[in-house]
């Protein structure tokens, strides 16, 4: 087990820091460093999954149509629906 540090040298600059981190790991200073406890159990995701029916030939298209553009079938379907609705919006 490698010996911690006795003290974290502080730093004139970013410059100085920066050199210093690349030469010296972090995990030898650990003790120096305070806990932050964080509570993130209010956190909301910014999307809300939703269920929504669509015919089995309707799925198989736009699964053909993402994969062409390699991109995931889901967030094809969401820039189709962000397209459509901008263009409402431009009515």
């Amino acid at each position: 087990m490698k010996k911690v540090q006795s003290k974290l040298p502080i730093f004139k600059n970013e410059d100085e820091e920066r050199e210093f981190w690349a030469t010296h790991s972090f995990t030898d200073y650990v003790d120096h460093f305070k806990r932050i406890d964080m509570d993130f159990s209010e956190l909301k995701p910014s999307t809300k999954p939703i269920t929504i029916r669509l015919p089995e030939s309707m799925i198989r298209d736009l699964k053909t149509m993402s994969n062409k553009r390699d991109v995931p079938y889901q967030s094809f379907i969401k820039t189709i629906l962000a397209d459509r609705i901008a263009q409402e919006y431009a009515r």
